[in-house]
């Protein structure tokens, strides 16, 4: 049996549509019926809490012991004690700044139950 074109397929299916004949029409498919989609939950991002620092400046060994602290506006002192550690031992010694962390300040109480 000869293969049929489509051009063949849909004049005969033009044709029993006109004569109303049903024995010849192609079985209607069935519409397949969308899943329905569950909506994620949305992640709920916890918002980190600010943690104020302060930068120090650090002394550090060349083996990266930290050997003293300076506050910030005294870099000049960090500097003059990293020399002084130098000539006293073979070792290097740099300044880096460091970030701490402060200390939470305390919240001053509500007055006194009555």
């Amino acid at each position: 049996m000869a293969r049929k074109s489509r051009l063949d397929l849909r004049k005969e299916a033009e044709a029993a549509e006109a004569m109303g004949d049903s024995e010849e029409k192609a079985p209607a498919k069935k519409k397949k019926k969308k899943k329905a989609t569950k909506r994620k939950a949305s992640k709920r991002t916890k918002v980190k809490a600010v943690i104020r620092k302060r930068l120090v400046w650090g002394v550090f060994s060349s083996s990266l012991k930290e050997e003293a602290r300076f506050p910030y506006d005294q870099r000049k002192a960090a500097d003059e004690k990293a020399a002084q550690l130098a000539t006293k031992t073979k070792r290097t010694y740099f300044v880096q700044p460091i970030k701490e962390a402060l200390p939470e300040p305390v919240k001053a109480e509500t007055e006194a139950e009555e």
